[in-house]
């Protein structure tokens, strides 16, 4: 006789395996949540090893196609949760130079700060990935995330952005185009391009994965026939030239005591520039128009102290050339200023451009008290710099040089303002003895080649204790330093006043591709939120 109750609700005999498929499926999820993490970690180390200190630029585009494997098909909150893996492995060890002197705290609050960015873009990444050309929203979500961490708060830290990895390559010419941005982009598009075609192969999708692989394929090739008609390698051609002396006076030592030696600094640069003067009365180095020097060369005010003035005098008297000179300068009030000086040797200091863009916890405190409690190293900053309001275009020896001072080389708008104010060629100020023996300068360099390819020019940038450099408008090293050592460069440089697309576009491309990725944003948020208010 059949029974009358229904065999699912039939109690199982002790021992049974009634749990077994759902501890099976447990045991499934965590796995794939585990490969997940784990991919989403190398994308951060692939994405480092794309950076200076490694140098490995065509990694890059690697980095975007493992973490858009890793949030494929994935909520928002568990692609937060690898974005944040991934920007853990990459800024962590990126800005490790960051905490060499002032111990790890800062260090790993900056990373974790940075590494947030990423997660945003992992959860809009995984929110956007089952859209219809997913590949391109989650190329233009990398420069939406970049744009605002670009940007807040402080002012924003665009360190470590895709396009500052490629200083060489096929992608490097986009920066003529579009700037940084366009090159992250195409470095994000290539590598979401592969993600596609492997997640496409993997469904048996193989015609998809054919096109797929092909549009990463012609990214780069796009960017080898951008390279034809941009600038080459000579420093002297597209423009009258000047003859421009690069100095490096060296530091006593690395760290953050450098600068409790002053005078010894500034006695560096002067020494090394009145041997350069010999050698220009030997015959054995060319006359400059123009010498600069770097950030932090005299951090001995000149306008209130005589000696320190006589000193840069002397200098310049010697070589018979105007300095810009890297000072700190007191006022306005309480402040001091972060102070570019051009000093000629006939009428002494002259123009000057005062450092824009500050650097939050190392030039001021914001909300000291507060961040007291967490480090007693922000009163290593005992008072604070204030912010210059006048674009870095000076007039020095016959050459108008667009000037940015350290960090200031990473935010677009500062170089594209003080370019497009009429510069012919670019010149970086820098200080990097806080760094110690750190792949920090070499990322500040890379920086700079982007930015000589950006706009066409020839970039001189002055370290104190390295790594200077001169680049030619094609982004490639003609000179370069050692850290910790002398140096002086000597080099004809064309002032040049011709102007790439990125120049007359500004901020158009970044606007552009950010729009992209929050309308993809919107299409996804959008009809979710229909669907909510209707179920309600």
């Amino acid at each position: 006789m059949p029974s009358a109750i229904p065999t699912g609700t039939l109690e199982r005999p002790a021992g049974s395996s009634a749990a077994a498929p759902a501890a099976v499926s447990r045991w499934r999820l965590g796995r794939q949540a585990a490969w997940r993490t784990l991919l989403a970690a190398v994308a951060g180390l692939l994405l480092l090893l794309a950076f200076p200190g490694s140098s490995l630029p065509w990694l890059a585009p690697l980095g975007p196609a493992a973490l858009a494997l890793a949030v494929s098909g994935q909520r928002a909150r568990s692609g937060a949760w690898l974005g944040l893996v991934c920007g853990l492995a990459f800024f962590v060890p990126l800005l490790s130079w960051s905490g060499i002197f002032v111990g790890a705290l800062p260090w790993l609050a900056l990373a974790g700060a940075q590494a947030a960015y990423v997660a945003l873009l992992g959860a809009a990444s995984a929110a956007t990935s089952r859209l219809p050309l997913w590949p391109l929203w989650a190329a233009a979500l990398w420069v939406g995330q970049e744009a605002l961490r670009g940007r807040f708060p402080f002012g924003g830290f665009p360190w470590g952005r895709l396009g500052l990895s490629q200083t060489e390559g096929p992608f490097l010419a986009f920066a003529a185009y579009g700037g940084v941005p366009l090159v992250g982009f195409a470095v994000a598009l290539t590598g979401t391009l592969l993600a596609a075609a492997v997640l496409q192969l993997v469904r048996g999708g193989r015609r998809a994965a054919a096109l797929a692989a092909l549009g990463a394929v012609a990214v780069p090739a796009l960017g080898g026939l951008a390279w034809l008609p941009l600038p080459g390698s000579s420093l002297a051609a597209g423009g009258p030239t000047r003859t421009v002396a690069v100095v490096q006076g060296d530091v006593p030592q690395p760290g953050l005591e450098f600068n409790e030696r002053r005078r010894a600094v500034l006695d560096n640069h002067v020494t090394q520039t009145i041997g350069l003067a010999e050698a220009v009365a030997a015959g054995e180095q060319p006359q400059p128009d123009l010498v600069v020097w770097p950030e932090n060369s005299s951090d001995i005010d000149p306008y209130r102290n005589a000696d320190a003035a006589r000193q840069i005098s002397r200098a310049a008297d010697a070589i018979g050339a105007p300095i810009l000179v890297g000072a700190v300068v007191s006022g306005p009030g309480q402040f001091v200023s972060n102070t570019a000086i051009v000093w000629d040797p006939r009428t002494g200091p002259g123009d000057t451009y005062v450092k824009r863009h500050p650097v939050p916890f190392a030039e001021y405190i914001p909300f000291r008290d507060f961040f007291r409690l967490f480090s007693e190293h922000v009163d290593r900053v005992s008072r604070d710099f204030a912010a210059g309001d006048e674009v870095g275009l000076l007039d020095v020896g016959g050459a108008r040089v667009a000037d940015v001072i350290c960090f200031e080389v990473v935010y677009d708008g500062l170089v594209h303002d003080a370019v497009s104010a009429g510069a012919g060629m670019v010149v970086v100020q820098t200080n990097n003895a806080t760094f110690g023996y750190s792949a920090e300068s070499e990322q500040q360099v890379a920086a700079a080649r982007v930015r000589a390819v950006e706009f066409g020019r020839s970039v001189a940038l002055a370290s104190t204790s390295g790594i200077s450099a001169v680049i030619a408008p094609d982004g490639s090293l003609a000179a370069a330093s050692g850290l910790f050592e002398p140096t002086v460069f000597v080099e004809q440089i064309a002032q040049r006043d011709s102007s790439t697309l990125a120049e007359r576009l500004g901020a158009g491309p970044e606007w552009l591709l950010g729009a992209l990725g929050a309308g993809a944003l919107l299409a996804v948020a959008v009809p979710g939120l229909r669907r909510r208010g209707a179920a309600g």
